[in-house]
This record gives C-alpha cells, structure tokens and sequence, in this order.
C-alpha cells in the first residue's frame, strides 16, 4: 500500500468537532510482532486482535521509538524521540508517592489536544511514566493506574482514586473493567471520547501469575515461533526471571497464555463498544510498546536482554493495527516503514485537530493510509530508534546500529539477510552504504535532539532511569548501573 506522505494536521480533511470519532488506544507491554496470530504465527492464539485487523488495517512494518517500555511510551504520546523527551530508559524512581516525578511535565501529548478539543479522556493500565498517583496529560474524566512498571498479576500494586491498593484480582482483567466503567459512564453523552487502555500484559512475570487453564491450554504447543539458539554472547539471562535454561516451556506457557489472556479482554471492549452502539464512531488503534526475544537471537528480552543493548528486528518491531468500519479501510496490510513518532501527528491530522509543533518534531502523518488514499510514497522510507547511547537507522534493505562514543557498530544486509546473521559492518564492499547510513543518521538526529536531552551523552545500561536533576526534569539524568 502507498506511503503516507508528509502532511500537516487540520488539512484538507479536518472534522468539526461533532464529526469527531472516539478514539481507544490498546497498548500491551513487551509484544514483539511474532506474538500475533494474524501476523503469521500459528502457534498464539490471539482471535480477537485477528478480528480487529481483519475489520481494519494491520501494519507490518511498525517499529518502535525504543526498545524498552518508558522511552516508547514517551514518544506514542508526545511524539517526541527520547533524546528530545528525557525519558531514556525503565522508569525505575519517580513513579509512587512518596517520589512523584512528572517526566513529561511542560511536554505536550496527543491526549493534551484531544482534551483541550472537549474530548473526555481516561485511562486505565500501566502508565510509567511517573507520577502515576496523578492524572496527567489531559486524562481528567477517570485514571487508573499500576503503580509500577510491572509486577504480579494477582495483588498488583495500583493507585484508584489517587490512592495505593493492593488489587487481587488478575490485574489483566481489573485494567479492563475499569476500561469498561469508563466506556459505561460516556454511552449516551454527546461529548467525543478518548480512552487509553494499558495492559501489563504480557511482561514478566509468567510462572504462577496466569489463569491455570489457559497456561495448560498450550501444553502441547511446539513453540516453534520461539527458536532454541545459543545463547547470545551480549546475553543478559536475568532479565527473565526463574531461571529460563531449566524451564523454558513454563516460560513460554505463561508468555502465550498473557497474550491470550490480554486478547480475550481486548474482545471484551470490542463487545462492549458495539453493544453501546459506539464501534463506527470509534477508531481503534492498538500497539505494543517494544518488542520482545523468547530466544530469538540467543536472547531472551528486549533491547535490554543484551549489554551492549541491541537493535534486533524482534526487539523494535511490533504490532500495529487500526480500524473504524466505514472509515478505514478494512482487510488491509501496509507494509511501509512506520514509528511511534509517527502516532501523534497521525492521529491529529485523522480528527482535524492542528499540530502546533508539527515543524519541530520527527513524525509524519499516516493518516491518508486511515482515509484509504493513494498518496505517492516518499523516495526512501527511513526509521529512526535510539536506546541511550545506541541509535539505529533502517531503510527496507538496511539496517545500520552506531553505539557512542565507540561501537560496536552493526550493519545488516536485510534483503539477504533478514535474520540479521551476518554482521556486514568491516565488509569493504558494504563501505558506501555504511557511510551513508551513518551520515543520513547523524543529521536526523542532529536536527531533532534537544541537547539536555541527548542520550548519547547518558549512560544508560539497560537497568532502570531512576531520577532528573535539574530544575523542571532539565539537567543531568541518574541510571541504574548494577549490571550483573
């Protein structure tokens, strides 16, 4: 399907406000591309995100802004890379009470807009961004939160009503009965809605923290989407935790049976928004954070299940759909190279609603692909992704990985070697598009980063952001460095 091109918000599509449609995001937590039936995995089972793409369109080319959770939450909401937003790893201090720090304070996100354009917004789900006690963002009709990055599934750690509580339930299904509560209280009110929806889901961790009969429903299951190789040797085996090389498929059980959990209760909110009558009136757009490696690679993890971090295909690629019947098209595949950057300036342009930063920030619009329009694509199709002090440029046929202030550097050949095997970066018949790459990376970032912000400077090794200094978040970044 043809590219999106660079377009500006509130063209020539731009909606009143009554025209508006209701917005719900899904987001899950460390699902790479692979987890999803209808992207080519016969193993999961993941019905109801089947449904929603075959009633919309799936994206196979969607890469994430980092690869690990906070960082790319950032940028879905604001737009922003890392190195513009400050956010640069896991958050690990600043999200309860007693510590509260507001990481995007002073940055505007999408849901700022579409509350300042009368839309009611609520969120239920991980946020982790900090400060997770206190609505932020425009999210002022209903918050609910996982007071951490992660955790348990039952008695997980949660703010309701800005105050701490242990929830016993499967933390899976809580986040979507209060997405439902939310859903509840808007039908029948004229006002638009946006509600966020952010599962744990299926981060770690997987043994004894599932619905019994959905791990035993993948007893016999080959995993054969899930490759036994050696182990990387950037490998960091304690990502995972209960000791994976002796029990791999226990792992792997509670892993598929998040997913399939997390799909039973995305069906759930399809259901509901129909019942209430709201399902061509609303877009829905679902995402995962980052990707994930269940031994792809050698690695079990992301981008930080490996020291130096990595930029592999499993780990920054990720699922993506979007549907509203009888506005997107439905049953469709697009295969052009998308970022988190690229879903705010999208959904601002899809409802009308101006982009005031449309100029300083990296995204582009896909929204012309949401209107079924055939625009001419761009000459070459680039995403961006950094991680700290790793940034990563890749066009359809390469992949280029630069690690300040000194390597190793990485360079795949992806038209024949997509598994990204063969490590082309000392070949000197690939010199041409290695200098290439690295100069078309250094003046894109050149162009967007906000120097205080610069990730290239920070040292980030994977294990958690724990703080800022600085008036107002600006100022030198504190990160966990106990890498083990």
């Amino acid at each position: 399907m043809a590219a999106a091109s660079h377009v500006s918000s509130g063209g020539d599509a731009a909606r009143s406000g009554g025209d508006r449609p209701n917005i719900v995001t899904i987001l899950t937590d460390d699902q790479g591309i692979w987890a999803l039936g209808c992207a080519g995995n016969p193993e999961i089972r993941t019905p109801h995100l089947d449904r929603l793409a075959a009633s919309g369109i799936r994206f196979d080319q969607f890469f994430c802004a980092s690869p690990v959770c906070s960082p790319a939450r950032a940028s879905i909401l604001t737009g922003r890379i890392p190195s513009q937003h400050g956010v640069h790893d896991w958050l690990r201090g600043g999200n309860a009470i007693d510590e509260a720090i507001e990481y995007l304070e002073g940055q505007p996100g999408y849901s700022d807009y579409l509350d300042q354009a009368r839309y009611a917004c609520g969120f239920s789900g991980k946020w982790h961004l900090g400060a997770s006690a206190t609505p932020q963002k425009g999210y002022n009709a209903y918050w609910f939160t996982h007071r951490e990055g992660g955790g348990p599934y039952y008695n997980a750690p949660v703010y309701r009503d800005g105050k701490p509580e242990t929830e016993p339930r499967y933390i899976t299904d809580v986040i979507t009965d209060e997405a439902l509560t939310f859903l509840e209280r808007q039908a029948g009110r004229g006002e638009p809605f946006h509600l966020a929806v952010n599962y744990t889901a299926p981060h770690s961790p997987w043994i004894d923290n599932h619905p019994k009969e959905l791990v035993d429903s993948y007893d016999d299951c080959p995993f054969t989407s899930c490759p036994v190789e050696p182990e990387h040797p950037w490998a960091l085996w304690n990502t995972v935790p209960g000791g994976v090389r002796d029990n791999r498929r226990e792992h792997l059980k509670g892993y598929f049976a998040a997913v399939t959990a997390m799909d039973a209760n995305v069906g759930r909110l399809l259901d509901t928004i129909e019942q209430i009558g709201m399902r061509e009136r609303t877009l829905i757009l679902f995402l995962s954070d980052n990707g994930y490696n269940l031994g792809h690679h050698g690695v079990w993890g992301k981008g930080n299940g490996t020291f130096p971090l990595n930029m592999y295909e499993e780990s920054v690629k990720v699922p993506a759909i979007v549907s509203q019947p009888g506005s997107v098209p439905e049953g469709v595949v697009c295969s052009e190279l998308l970022s988190q950057y690229d879903v705010l300036p999208t959904l601002l342009d899809y409802l009308g609603i101006e982009n005031p930063l449309a100029d300083a920030l990296p995204g582009r619009s896909f929204a012309p692909v949401l209107r079924g329009e055939r625009i001419e694509s761009r000459e070459r199709v680039v995403v961006y992704d950094e991680y700290g002090p790793v940034r990563m440029v890749r066009t359809r046929e390469w992949k280029y990985v630069h690690r300040y202030p000194y390597g190793p550097h990485e360079l795949y050949d992806l038209v024949n070697d997509p598994g990204e095997r063969e490590n082309r970066i000392d070949d000197s018949a690939c010199g041409a598009i290695r200098t290439e790459l690295k100069a078309q990376l250094d003046e894109w970032f050149h162009r967007y980063v906000i120097p205080e912000f610069d990730g290239t400077h920070e040292a980030v090794y994977g294990k958690g952001q724990l703080t800022w200094a600085g008036p107002r978040g600006r100022g030198a970044q504190a990160f966990a460095d106990d890498i083990d």
